[in-house]
């Protein structure tokens, strides 16, 4: 399964960028958001139909 996580402004929580990670990839990510206490929203990467 694939993520998409976006990286929130500080001040008002918009979107600021973002990236389509692999479930083993998420844990990494989100220890180093709360190291420096980044601001992140996690949801499942939309999925495109072939």
């Amino acid at each position: 399964m694939r993520f998409e996580i976006l990286r929130l402004d500080d001040v008002d929580g918009t979107p600021v960028d973002s990236t389509v990670v692999d479930a083993a990839s998420v844990n990494r990510i989100v220890q180093q958001a709360a190291a420096i206490g980044q601001r992140i929203w996690i949801r499942p990467a939309e999925t495109s139909a072939s």
